[in-house]
């Protein structure tokens, strides 16, 4: 049975009736009444470690094979090689399975498991409900995040171990989170409510530690309160039309291809529009991410064609089959190439009139690793496409992983998917509870 991330609730209660009324809610506080046992167990080591062999026995009832420890090294449970290539993925949809079975460790009882397992439980959920698919992902972003954690983390517990948290331990939490990417503006204002709540009382180190989770969490989903819907999935039943956008390089062609593949697992009939006409063998690559994630690839096979013209027969084939996500590649438009931003603009306009009755969502990849020269480029995009969040990529390298609050709060945008590896697994709906936990949280410790 394949997990459908679309339907995942974040906030406990597993996968819901509908994929539009189930996206993901960070928080769980909505969803706690219904699962009380488990976040109270959650709170002692023997209560987790009970969690989670709980969930590791459910895990292993479903999915036997792919969680054994013979698994890995088996053969037959592998049917393709490691990130398999195309020729030997076309045929059925099991090959896009088989990376996640081969990058990941045989399934123990270890500290990743527990941790994410405590992560789980702290946000409602039920044992019993857990998939694999989440175990790994979370060890997955954790370990993307670890660079920043470890450094983050270690100076952070130095700072408020000393004591109460007085003004001078505020400054040095700002220096660490500058020196995260978490930028001014989020900085600023992540400092300004620490320091309105140390001037009402004096919080000890694990409290002070507790209090900036909950408001990193705020800040990241802010612009849920500014008209942005948590939900975040495409409507059965009907055409959505995803446009994704980004510069050269930031992985939009392999993220266009990630989705593919978790629309059409989570049961959607999905199209890509390769309209990225303008560099060299852009097509070529999204039709192999295409065959990968086994969703048809509409392309024009002339060299310079017009994007916009092939974005108005991809919406042709789309309303013609029934389609129910579109997804429309584009040219990596530098912020500087004036005539390209036109040619973005040009795109949405057939949009709103070939598909006006569609749901439009305009997404912009940014790479992690750019940290505050992503933003710029992002300023640009956002007038250009009318932008309504953001797919922040490659968090698995040299990411600072601060600069995810740096673009919620300089954009205003939420942020919608985030990545973590190059495998066609290795991006996932973002949740600001999941992230801050892997940033900030050391072993298993996770906010209650």
């Amino acid at each position: 049975m394949v997990f459908n991330w679309f339907r995942r609730k974040f906030g406990g209660g597993g996968e819901g009736e509908e994929p539009t009324e189930t996206a993901a809610s960070p928080a769980p506080e909505p969803e706690s009444a219904t699962a009380p046992p488990e976040p109270e167990a959650q709170k002692t080591e023997g209560g987790i470690l009970n969690w989670a062999k709980t969930a590791l026995q459910s895990i292993q009832s479903r999915e036997p094979v792919a969680v054994t420890e013979t698994a890995t090294p088996d053969a037959e449970a592998t049917p393709v090689a490691e990130f398999a290539p195309p020729p030997q993925e076309a045929p059925s949809p099991e090959p896009t399975d088989a990376p996640e079975t081969v990058e990941a460790a045989p399934i123990a009882l270890d500290e990743g498991f527990l941790w994410s397992a405590e992560v789980l439980a702290a946000q409602g959920r039920r044992p019993e409900e857990v998939d694999l698919e989440e175990i790994t992902w979370l060890q997955r972003l954790r370990q993307g995040l670890g660079k920043t954690r470890r450094g983050l983390v270690h100076q952070l517990r130095s700072i408020v171990g000393q004591g109460p948290l007085g003004r001078d331990a505020v400054e040095e939490i700002e220096m660490l989170l500058l020196q995260s990417d978490v930028g001014v503006k989020a900085t600023d204002q992540i400092i300004a409510a620490l320091q309105a709540k140390i001037r009402q009382e004096t919080l000890p180190a694990d409290q002070a530690i507790a209090y900036l989770k909950q408001i990193l969490r705020d800040t990241l989903d802010a612009p849920f309160q500014q008209g942005y819907a948590q939900d975040f999935a495409p409507k059965k039943g009907r055409l959505n039309i995803w446009l994704i956008t980004g510069v050269n390089g930031v992985g939009k062609t392999t993220t266009i291809g990630k989705l593919a593949h978790i629309a059409s697992q989570s049961g959607y009939r999905c199209l890509i529009a390769a309209a990225d006409t303008f560099r060299a063998a852009a097509t070529e690559q999204v039709k192999v991410w295409g065959q990968r994630s086994h969703v048809e690839v509409i392309a024009n096979p002339g060299k310079n064609t017009d994007p916009a013209a092939v974005v108005f027969d991809a919406i042709g084939a789309a309303e013609a089959r029934g389609t129910e996500l579109l997804l429309v590649d584009t040219a990596g438009r530098l912020q500087n190439k004036a005539n390209l931003m036109e040619e973005l603009k040009k795109i949405r306009r057939i949009i709103d009139k070939k598909a006006s009755n569609a749901t439009v969502e305009s997404l912009l990849v940014l790479d992690a690793t750019l940290g505050q020269n992503g933003l710029r480029q992002a300023q640009v995009f956002a007038e250009a496409a009318q932008l309504t969040g953001v797919i922040l990529t490659k968090l698995d390298g040299t990411a600072k992983g601060g600069v995810a609050l740096a673009v919620v709060q300089e954009l205003g945008l939420p942020i919608r998917f985030v990545g973590a590896g190059e495998g066609i697994k290795d991006l996932r709906p973002f949740s600001s509870f999941e992230f801050v936990e892997a940033l900030l949280s050391s072993d298993v410790e996770v906010a209650a």
